[in-house]
């Protein structure tokens, strides 16, 4: 089984651009209006509800604890 290699072991230039000929991609004109907008929305509406509910998470599994454990403090006398 043999193979026949082309004599040019060059890649096609239409499915191997080099970097040299290829030119930079054009910038998205709403790229950065979409990125300054989920920024917004990250800031002022996901990482609040996120602290709160982190904090309020760690608050009632403290409240649990001590439901089930009693309350903190010396040992009764």
């Amino acid at each position: 089984m043999s193979r026949r290699h082309s004599p040019d072991p060059s890649p096609d230039p239409a499915r191997f651009p080099s970097r040299a000929a290829a030119s930079p991609p054009l910038p998205d004109p709403g790229a950065k209006r979409r990125e300054i907008a989920m920024f917004l929305v990250l800031a002022v509406v996901i990482w609040p509800i996120l602290s709160v509910a982190v904090v309020g998470g760690y608050g009632f599994l403290v409240w649990m604890s001590q439901l089930i454990m009693g309350p903190p403090g010396p040992p009764p006398v």
